[in-house]
């Protein structure tokens, strides 16, 4: 799935990577917000098994829940439009994943890979993957990428949808929420590369972004206590950081 608007400018790098899948047995649905660019045009001309929602305002947890309920697919994966696939054997790999993890029991709940990030035409060396827990994520030391997340679309209608009052810190949210349920199945490669820049809304707004969180996190508090106080430990370190940063700025 793909939130667009205006994408014009990025949009040709995330179509071009899921074209190049070796796995083209999935569905690519498209939710718009009402672009007035040429990201409309991009879309009526890419090829394949394609759906795209018109006008899906409310923001991207709205568009991101549209395209959800819009699904037939089994898994769903968020590839937005400032995005693209790593390599050709992304889906293909996500694909055996599955297949051998469902070969010795149930399929996997949730998939989750890698991200490498571009900042200013540059890829960034990637971070290595800490070994997955709840508690783990729950103190913020595992990390887990949202592009790089396959999800069971069944999976949603036992631990809900994404949060639509939330406006950065939404895929934490579910994560914590399904993490709760579920233990992911995690690929330790790149799948995905995010594109880092001004108008990433959590890149342009990373204190707001980290006060979301961290109230997010206080929600789920009651899971995993230990594992939140040592999060807010690493939260008022960060936030000193950034604010310190900013100070720097404005002299």
């Amino acid at each position: 799935m793909t939130c667009t608007w205006n994408s014009a400018a990025t949009l040709a790098d995330t179509l071009a990577s899921v074209r190049a899948q070796t796995c083209q047995a999935h569905e690519h649905i498209f939710v718009d917000a009402g672009s007035h660019d040429a990201t409309l045009d991009l879309l009526a001309a890419y090829p394949g098994n394609k759906h795209v929602l018109r006008d899906v305002k409310g923001g991207i947890g709205r568009a991101m829940n549209a395209g959800i309920a819009a699904a037939t697919g089994d898994y769903i994966a968020h590839l937005h439009s400032d995005d693209y696939y790593a390599d050709p054997s992304v889906l293909a790999v996500v694909r055996r994943c599955v297949e051998q993890v469902g070969a010795a029991g149930r399929p996997p709940a949730w998939v989750f890979g890698n991200i490498r990030v571009l900042k200013d035409g540059r890829l960034l060396p990637q971070n290595a993957m800490r070994p997955y827990s709840y508690h783990s994520f729950a103190a913020g030391r595992a990390w887990i990428p949202h592009p790089a997340v396959f999800v069971r679309r069944d999976v949603f209608t036992r631990v809900g949808m994404f949060d639509e009052g939330l406006r950065y810190a939404m895929d934490i949210d579910l994560w914590l929420r399904l993490g709760a349920v579920f233990r992911p199945a995690m690929l330790d490669r790149v799948l995905t590369v995010f594109r880092d820049h001004a108008g990433s809304v959590s890149s342009s707004n990373r204190v707001a972004a980290r006060r979301e969180e961290f109230a997010v996190r206080r929600r789920h508090a009651g899971k995993a206590p230990l594992a939140f106080g040592i999060y807010c430990l690493r939260y008022l370190k960060r936030m000193h950081a950034l604010q310190h940063r900013h100070e720097e700025k404005q002299t």
